[in-house]
């Protein structure tokens, strides 16, 4: 049995390297690395990606098939769910870097199967509220930025100390029911203070990024 760590990476601060170091440091042992370069996760569906196909022949039962977060798994709700439900009907157990969560297709009491669905349509709505969000941030930005009264921002205040991959990962696992801020800032890279700051006033920590075209 293997235990394989997906990676999507589709803007220049995204690295594979940084996400298998993230992986080690939250205690996977990971076989191989299966990485999708250029690849939008808000456009493209999973069963779309030139190496996310691969998974599909390269996992068998058994099998662990590691993620930074549910995001990794789809463009939408929809697919998020259809492609962890083909995985757990592979025999294959899906875990998540961010909260840890497992989704495993072996479960047969009732009552831990009604709550392993439930996590997991909770957190593929979670993850596609967070990208039509972010798109739509992106959008106003955009649309400030050719209509607005001035073209350049005179004082930009100062850089945030995480990118727009980091912040979108915050907000999404925030969004989950219980979170260790302590663990999501260590397994982010960045301080506690600074998830904080994103929990308590995402609008401004968003605002930040786009001041310094993040």
């Amino acid at each position: 049995m293997k235990t394989v760590l997906y990676a999507r990476v589709s803007t220049a601060d995204q690295t594979t390297e940084h996400q298998k170091t993230q992986a080690t440091a939250a205690g996977f042992d990971i076989d191989c690395v299966v990485t999708d370069e250029g690849v939008s996760g808000v456009s493209v569906p999973f069963a779309d990606r030139p190496q996310a196909r691969r998974l599909f022949d390269m996992l068998r039962e058994g099998d662990t098939l590691v993620v930074r977060w549910v995001d990794r798994l789809g463009r939408d709700y929809d697919d998020v769910t259809d492609t962890i439900r083909a995985f757990m009907a592979q025999g294959v157990v899906i875990r998540t870097i961010i909260n840890n969560f497992n989704f495993d297709g072996a479960t047969r009491d009732p009552v831990q199967k009604a709550v392993r669905d439930s996590l997991i349509a909770f957190m593929a709505a979670t993850a596609q509220a967070q990208a039509e969000a972010t798109k739509a941030a992106q959008r106003a930005g955009i649309e400030h930025a050719k209509t607005g009264p001035n073209a350049t921002v005179k004082y930009r205040g100062k850089k945030p100390s995480y990118s727009r991959e980091t912040f979108d990962t915050i907000r999404a696992a925030l969004a989950a029911p219980t979170v260790n801020v302590s663990a999501l800032a260590r397994d982010c890279g960045v301080t506690r203070q600074a998830v904080l700051r994103i929990r308590d006033d995402p609008a401004a920590a968003d605002a930040a990024l786009r001041r310094w075209g993040l």
